[in-house]
């Protein structure tokens, strides 16, 4: 994986927190954090929470005894999400690398991530972490992207760029959130870490924009793609949110916005 499609900084995690989150994130972070709730956890960690999506739905449906640790690559995001939820002393904020989780063995009653395994540079290994940190009987829960066909803005705004760049169009949205959508495969490599048990639910929503405009600066300026379009053209951010922007326009219509969004979720015991 290209370094600048892991790195999320600058104005990246700002953006992303504002747009991205609400317009794709939130209703998964909704899910993802009932399913973990209900089996009433007391120590959590958390991989690859970026701004905190996930982390604020979780802390918002645990036990006032519940602990969290949040984790992420990325400084900034990390950053990003612990001044939305400074007040709340359950949670520890820690840098960390899923593939080498600074934790000792049998830890954690759950081990939860939202969009994070794509990320992952060795997947099994991340995962065989997981499973040495969770506690005997633990869960390790996360969610990964469909194809990109099935998320309709991605696809939208992936296609006005490759006219844009025909000559090296940004893949960012294909390759890296939408390439990890393989369930056999995701259920072997989990397997391969040790896990016994693994369940996979296809799980379908519809993003909603205020606007073609915000889903474009969501997508164009607000993740690693920002650093796909600025490599190919350093002045060309701007052109490129407008040239998405009129794509979204034309498939989905002006005024607020709707788009098919599919993700599965995955449990592994």
């Amino acid at each position: 994986m290209p370094r600048s499609d892991a790195q999320f900084a600058g104005a990246i995690p700002v953006i992303y927190d504002r747009l991205m989150v609400p317009l794709i994130f939130e209703p998964y972070a909704i899910d993802l954090a009932e399913r973990l709730a209900g089996a009433m956890p007391r120590a959590i960690l958390e991989i690859a929470a970026g701004t905190g999506a996930l982390t604020r739905m979780i802390a918002a449906r645990v036990p006032a005894e519940a602990r969290i640790v949040a984790t992420d690559l990325n400084p900034p995001m990390l950053d990003q999400a612990a001044a939305r939820l400074a007040g709340d002393t359950r949670i520890a904020w820690q840098q960390a690398e899923a593939s080498a989780l600074p934790f000792g063995n049998a830890r954690f009653d759950v081990v939860a991530c939202q969009f994070g395994a794509m990320f992952f540079p060795d997947k099994e290994q991340a995962y065989r972490e997981a499973r040495r940190v969770l506690k005997p009987g633990g869960r390790l829960l996360f969610n990964v992207w469909d194809r990109i066909a099935e998320n309709e803005f991605a696809e939208a705004v992936t296609d006005a760029l490759a006219l844009l760049f025909p000559d090296d169009p940004p893949r960012f949205m294909a390759h890296i959130p939408h390439g990890y959508h393989d369930t056999k495969r995701i259920r072997a490599e989990l397997v391969a870490a040790g896990f016994e048990t693994v369940s996979v639910d296809a799980v379908g929503f519809v993003s909603r924009a205020t606007s073609a405009t915000d889903a474009a600066v969501a997508y164009c300026q607000g993740t690693p793609m920002r650093n796909e379009i600025e490599a190919r053209d350093a002045s060309g951010l701007a052109a490129a949110t407008e040239a998405a922007a009129a794509a979204l326009v034309r498939r989905f219509g002006r005024g607020p916005i709707e788009g098919r969004i599919r993700a599965y979720v995955i449990e592994a015991a």
